[in-house]
C-alpha cells in the first residue's frame, strides 16, 4: 500500500468513523487482502470479549475492510506502559473477573467451542460445539494440528495413544465454558501508561479457563503478581499444573505447523510426559 495515494482518514469515515476520531490516534494492522478472515476473526474476538471486560482495557474494532489490495482492521490506540507489579496484579484480577463475567453471556449453555473455525495467529484453530471438554479439546484442538503436522510428514509418536486417553483425564476435570482470550502469551497482555491492564490480538472461545492461565506461563510467561492476583479472585482448583502441559502442548503443535524447528522435539516431550502422567 503506497501510504502516498492512501487516504486513511477518508477511508475511515467511509466506514462510518467519526472525523474526530478518525484524526487521532489509532493503530491499524494489515494483511494481504486475501488474509481479511483473520482481520475478522480479531475483531470477533474483540466485540466478544469487551462486555466482559470490567476493569481490563481491550481496543475496540472501528473499521475492517479491504483497501488498496491490503485486509485493514482499525483499533483504538493503546498507550502501553509496560506496567509495575500493581498493574499486572489489576491484570490477574481482571483476568478472572472477565472469565466469571463470561458465564454468564454463554451462547450454547454448557457447550464448549465456537461458531466454525477461526485463526490464533497464522494457525487455524478449530470451531465447532461439544458438550465434553475432554472430546473437543483432543478433536478441536490436538487431533487436528496432528493431522496438519502427519500432512508434513511428520509424525508424532504415541500421538494416538494420547488422544485416547486424554479425553476422560480432562472429564475429570469438569471446568466451565468460559469465554477465554485464547492466545494470552505475554505478547499479548499489558499495563496502559495510565495504570490500567490491557488486552489484544485474540483467539477466543468458549474453554477451560485453565488455557489462558497456562499459555501465560509461555514464552518468557507473565510476571507472578498476575497469576498470584488471579488466583486470589478465582483459585484454580487441583490438578491444574499437570493439565498446564495439556493445554500448551496445543500451542506448541501449532507453532511445530507454522515454524518446525525445535517445536517438533517440544511437542515430542510433552506428549512423552502426559502420557507418563495418564
Amino acid at each position: 500500500m503506497s501510504e502516498s495515494s492512501f487516504d486513511l482518514q477518508s477511508w475511515l469515515q467511509q466506514q462510518g468513523v467519526s472525523a474526530q476520531q478518525a484524526s487521532g490516534r489509532l493503530f491499524c494492522k494489515w494483511l494481504a487482502a486475501d488474509q481479511l478472515e483473520r482481520l475478522q476473526a480479531e475483531a470477533e474476538g474483540l466485540d466478544a470479549l469487551i462486555p466482559c471486560a470490567g476493569s481490563v482495557v481491550l481496543p475496540r474494532p472501528l473499521a475492517l475492510g479491504v483497501a488498496e489490495g491490503r485486509a485493514l482492521l482499525v483499533l483504538d490506540w493503546l498507550d502501553l506502559a509496560g506496567g509495575d507489579r500493581a498493574g499486572w496484579e489489576r491484570l490477574g484480577r481482571g483476568v478472572a473477573q472477565l472469565h466469571r463475567r463470561s458465564l454468564e453471556l454463554t451462547p450454547a449453555p454448557g457447550l464448549f467451542g465456537w461458531q466454525g473455525d477461526r485463526w490464533i495467529g497464522a494457525g487455524i484453530q478449530r470451531g465447532g460445539w461439544q458438550r465434553s471438554w475432554g472430546t473437543f479439546f483432543a478433536q478441536q484442538r490436538l487431533a487436528d494440528q496432528f493431522q496438519r503436522l502427519a500432512a508434513q510428514g511428520v509424525r508424532c509418536p504415541q500421538s494416538e495413544r494420547l488422544l485416547e486417553l486424554l479425553p476422560p483425564w480432562l472429564e475429570q476435570h469438569q471446568p466451565d465454558p468460559c469465554l477465554v482470550h485464547g492466545d494470552l502469551w505475554p505478547g499479548n497482555a499489558s499495563v496502559l501508561r495510565d495504570g490500567r491492564p490491557c488486552l489484544y490480538d485474540p483467539a477466543v472461545s468458549f474453554s477451560d479457563r485453565e488455557v489462558d492461565l497456562a499459555m501465560a506461563r509461555m514464552f518468557g510467561g507473565l510476571p507472578e503478581a498476575f497469576f498470584e492476583a488471579y488466583n486470589d479472585e478465582w483459585p484454580l482448583p487441583a490438578g491444574a499444573e499437570q493439565r498446564l502441559i495439556a493445554y500448551n502442548l496445543f500451542h506448541l503443535l501449532n507453532h511445530a505447523n507454522l515454524f518446525g524447528g525445535s517445536y517438533i522435539e517440544q511437542s515430542r516431550r510433552s506428549i512423552e510426559a502426559l502420557l507418563r502422567m495418564l
